[in-house]
């Protein structure tokens, strides 16, 4: 498959009802550079300048800008544009089916680093405590020697038929268990439960951010998270690697899905989080555009 070309702008903006007299932030707005994904242009603008600012890797190895504004201020800018090619992943590694089971065994075993980063997310976090519901959810597809790819692709596409995608509907702070009974959302929502899922029964899944090119080709359905950031999961096996899973469209990562960072949930990649002193009320507002640069 030929490499896609985009061009992205992602511009957060907030105003205060009152001065703000010191704010540090931190920005996760660098795409990620991965063998199928190359930078090839980049830029963040902050309004007002910032006094200090520097970049460096996180836990997680995603690039964050960390600045600070020590002047009175009643509202902050930050665009993010960049240029970023992305090519086909690797596809999973056809041959012997190779049971979920194996695949949670394989991490108790001493192994190479790949094992060990897969560790990191099989645990709760403080944001997505693991949930006994989204263990039970996953049972059906995780039937005993069931082949891995085929039990997680199950699990995604179910979780894509059975939910509702519904802007509004939750809150960042809404839980998996919430979720599940509510049965709808949006792919932040989507991504927890499937991580919850699956690691409530030992298998190693991330929280993955990024963009997601929503013009369809002819024929085809218009995709979900239109306009916004996406989320989407992947998870490990031995024998595949990383293999990455959006449950809110119910189909894989291709070249249309641009990587952004990737963490344990979404706490590890949110685009911009800092503390700020003064300012009183304060109003948000996102925008995102993704478009293709003619190759």
């Amino acid at each position: 498959m030929k490499a896609l070309r985009y061009r992205v702008e992602h511009e957060t903006r907030y105003a205060y009802d009152a001065p703000v007299s010191q704010s540090w932030q931190r920005a996760r707005l660098t795409p990620r550079t991965l063998p199928w994904q190359k930078l090839l242009a980049h830029a963040i603008d902050i309004d007002p300048r910032p006094d200090e600012r520097h970049d460096g890797p996180d836990a997680w190895g995603n690039t964050v800008t960390h600045f600070g504004l020590h002047g009175a201020h009643r509202g902050l800018r930050v665009r993010m544009r960049c240029e970023v090619e992305v090519g086909a992943r690797p596809s999973p590694a056809a041959g012997e089916a190779q049971p979920w089971e194996g695949v949670r065994a394989a991490l108790a075993r001493p192994g190479a680093p790949p094992a060990l980063d897969a560790l990191r997310v099989t645990e709760a976090t403080a944001l997505l405590p693991l949930s006994e519901a989204a263990r039970q959810y996953a049972a059906a597809e995780l039937a005993p020697g069931r082949d891995w790819l085929e039990a997680v692709s199950a699990l995604m596409r179910r979780i894509h038929a059975e939910f509702e995608f519904e802007p509004g509907a939750t809150t960042v702070s809404t839980s998996v268990d919430e979720v599940l009974h509510e049965r709808r959302g949006v792919c932040q929502d989507f991504a927890h439960l499937m991580l919850a899922a699956l690691r409530g029964w030992g298998l190693p899944a991330r929280y993955v951010s990024g963009y997601l090119l929503t013009d369809p080709p002819p024929g085809q359905p218009r995709l979900m998270g239109v306009d916004a950031s996406h989320a989407w999961v992947a998870a490990w096996s031995p024998r595949h690697g990383w293999v990455e899973f959006d449950p809110t469209n119910g189909q894989r990562a291709d070249a249309r899905y641009i990587t952004l960072a990737w963490g344990a949930d979404f706490a590890d990649v949110v685009p911009l989080r800092g503390v700020i002193l003064g300012g009183g009320a304060q109003a948000m507002d996102v925008a995102v555009s993704v478009v293709p640069v003619p190759g």
